[in-house]
């Protein structure tokens, strides 16, 4: 079973950064995406960032150039780094890892606990 925590988060001045964090454990699996989606109130819940186990990354068009992905630990954890943070940044980040696991060819996505993300004008 998987089980994913991350941390991070918080309330922070326009212009600001901040940093969440998304660690992944358990055992008989293998990772291959990770990344975060977030949701506003009122508003669907959209992809802010994903990258692959292979190195690869994608980011929403909204925070390009201001936010950065990185995977580390034997690629179960990631980092989520943001900066130039802008009031509609606020919302509900949710870490996310689709896994494989042994002798299955299916993939799982395990969901971490959602973190609040505040951006005040």
């Amino acid at each position: 079973q998987v089980h994913l925590v991350e941390s991070g988060g918080g309330l922070v001045q326009a212009g600001g950064s901040l940093r969440l964090s998304c660690a992944a454990s358990g055992s008989g699996f293998s990772t291959n995406a990770m990344g975060w989606y977030r949701q506003a109130p009122g508003k669907q819940r959209e992809l802010v960032a994903v990258a692959t186990s292979g190195g690869s990354t994608n980011f929403a068009d909204s925070v390009k150039g201001r936010f950065t992905i990185s995977r580390a630990n034997g690629k179960n954890r990631a980092t989520l780094q943001m900066d130039s943070l802008k009031a509609e940044d606020t919302a509900v980040y949710y870490c996310y890892v689709d896994t494989v696991k042994v002798g299955d060819k299916n993939t799982y996505r395990t969901w971490g606990q959602g973190t609040q993300v505040t951006v005040s004008s």
